[in-house]
């Protein structure tokens, strides 16, 4: 169901369903995807997670500016600021909240937003919690929500574990979502760096987070295995992410208002110690 399409006095009679946010990026993404590349993904995955809840929960349209001042150097970026970034999704929850929305998801496609997006929901979480205590602000980007075991599963294989920038994954994507937006030359850079702890160009999870912008990363400002790419790839990543996300969003509908003692399990004593 499409928040934006309810008259205002209908909105009271769907707040205690979940309320889903869709934010993205407005960016480059090397030479060979558009610009909207993330908010493209996120969109369709919103859509198909919308197509499998139907009017289980309420999706509202796609936040196309993000916290991308790390891809200014590459003509074309618009971007927010983390500061002004956190203070937007803030003032958004605040409407979502002052409607009597009380379960509400970020759902994400751009790891630029993650950090201010956690900000304006610790901050919200904090100042709500004496007024509205059955408040839950729940976030995730689409790209973690996948499970490791259904990845492996792939055929064809990806080449990547995880989604790095104008890579694998979101070329494969674009494909399934707009072909015609995708180009054939895919330049990307693939550093070597043996470090336990960081991976430069994301192709695997890093130990420690590095600050560092993407021209320092990647001269293209594209990362992985865009020429990898394929759409059956996409098509298998944007069913398992909607799936998943839909899942999240019936099981977040159920949580308890509070979270009181009565909810928690007491450890059993291991009989073996």
């Amino acid at each position: 169901m499409q928040y934006g399409e309810l008259a205002w006095p209908a909105v009271p009679a769907h707040a205690k369903k979940v309320a889903v946010m869709p934010l993205g990026a407005l960016e480059q993404h090397g030479h060979h995807l558009p610009l909207l590349t993330d908010s493209l993904i996120g969109a369709e995955v919103a859509r198909r997670a919308e197509a499998d809840l139907g009017d289980a929960a309420l999706f509202l349209p796609m936040l196309w500016v993000g916290a991308s001042d790390h891809h200014r150097a590459f003509p074309g970026t618009m971007s927010l600021s983390a500061g002004t970034y956190a203070r937007v999704l803030g003032e958004l929850l605040d409407s979502l909240i002052g409607a009597g929305l009380r379960r509400i998801l970020l759902l994400n496609a751009h790891a630029g937003n993650v950090a201010p997006a956690q900000v304006a929901m610790s901050d919200k979480q904090i100042e709500y919690r004496h007024r509205h205590p059955d408040l839950y602000l729940t976030f995730v980007s689409w790209f973690d929500l996948l499970p490791a075991e259904a990845l492996s599963e792939f055929e064809p294989p990806l080449s990547q574990g995880k989604l790095s920038h104008a890579c694998e994954w979101e070329t494969s994507a674009v494909q399934v979502i707009r072909p015609d937006l995708v180009g054939d030359e895919r330049p990307a850079t693939r550093r070597r760096f043996d470090s336990p702890f960081w991976c430069p160009d994301y192709r695997r999870h890093s130990r420690v987070s590095v600050a560092r912008t993407l021209e320092q990363s990647s001269e293209s400002g594209a990362l992985g295995y865009p020429e990898r790419a394929a759409p059956e790839k996409g098509e298998a990543l944007l069913t398992l992410a909607a799936r998943e996300v839909a899942a999240f969003v019936r099981e977040l509908a159920t949580w308890p208002d509070t979270l009181g003692p009565e909810t928690l399990e007491t450890p059993k004593e291991d009989p073996s110690l």
